[in-house]
């Protein structure tokens, strides 16, 4: 499991994605989100632009993030 810790307030889901490495662009997250690729705390999350703000896990092709506050 990556984890990552903000350093704002929150992350949107698509650069969570992206700062983790487990895609290469926003186009590529916009893509995969789109498609019903990546859970948040579970359950398909269809917003790129969904704010995180520390406790949730995202789950993409086996590998999870974990979101700290910071």
């Amino acid at each position: 499991m990556e984890d990552i810790t903000l350093r704002e307030e929150f992350i949107k889901l698509g650069q969570a994605l992206k700062a983790a490495g487990l895609v290469e662009s926003g186009v590529e997250a916009k893509i995969a989100i789109q498609n019903g690729e990546v859970k948040v705390n579970g359950e398909i999350e269809y917003q790129r632009g969904k704010k995180l703000y520390g406790g949730e896990t995202i789950s993409f092709h086996e590998q999870e993030i974990m979101i700290h506050a910071h």
